[in-house]
């Protein structure tokens, strides 16, 4: 198949691209760095030629609750309307466990807004809610990070990897429209304080954490909010496993 994937240069992108040409698909990378702003929606027309499914994993810079969802907005409105004038047959967005559950964080508020807009929109459609991958523990305290000392959330998360988020997007994207998936999920229950500090110790950096709910994540997210419903599809890759390959 002919398969697009925007937010190609991405880490999970680039993931997705890899598994996609393993498998013997052909793909068309999407992304600003390439000459296509799916903010305005330049080169999309050229891009989608002979596509026949789109792979959705961008992500948004912004961190203020209008700004993400007005970025969300606009990317998915260009992205769906050009998907529908190609002929696509099949959009496939990559979104996140929970976000229907936790009220004041901006960047679930954009995605809120993706989901509606995939749901509603002209082009048959796949949602796959995915957990936090197993790098995300060491991402949040790189943001937090002043002179050695990071604040991080103490979330109950069940991280996955995302060679494995991947894998199932390149198999989704290249099987029939299934409307919102089920939630996909890495095999354990991990505590994010202790992940961030078994991660910056394998890469070899000396990070104090502070475990608090002052910060980037609140008590909105405390509890079982973050983890996969009773159905949800467990990938093979443990966070020992994608650890041990630090």
């Amino acid at each position: 198949m002919r398969v697009a994937v925007a937010g190609a240069t991405g880490n999970i992108g680039k993931l997705t691209v890899a598994a996609l040409e393993r498998d013997g698909h052909e793909v068309v990378r999407i992304s600003r760095s390439l000459g296509i702003d799916l903010t305005k929606g330049d080169g999309l027309e050229e891009a989608l030629v002979g596509v026949e499914a789109v792979i959705d994993v961008t992500n948004c810079p912004a961190t203020e609750r209008d700004e993400a969802v007005a970025y969300f907005s606009a990317t998915t409105r260009n992205l769906l309307a050009a998907e529908e004038r190609a002929g696509v047959g099949h959009h496939v967005l990559l979104s996140i466990v929970g976000i229907d559950r936790v009220e004041g964080n901006a960047h679930y508020a954009g995605k809120r807004e993706q989901e509606r807009l995939v749901a509603a929109g002209p082009v048959p459609w796949t949602i796959v809610p995915a957990t936090q991958f197993h790098d995300f523990a060491a991402m949040v305290t790189s943001w937090t990070e002043r002179d050695g000392v990071a604040t991080i959330a103490p979330l109950l998360v069940q991280p996955i990897a995302p060679a494995d988020v991947a894998d199932i997007l390149a198999e989704i994207a290249t099987g029939q429209p299934q409307g919102r998936y089920v939630d996909v999920a890495g095999p354990e229950t991990q505590d994010l304080v202790d992940m961030a500090r078994r991660t910056n110790q394998a890469r070899g950096r000396a990070v104090r954490l502070v475990p608090t709910w002052d910060g980037l994540f609140g008590l909105a997210m405390a509890g079982n909010v973050l983890l996969p419903g009773e159905n949800a599809r467990i990938a093979p890759t443990t966070f020992e496993q994608w650890l041990a390959a630090q």
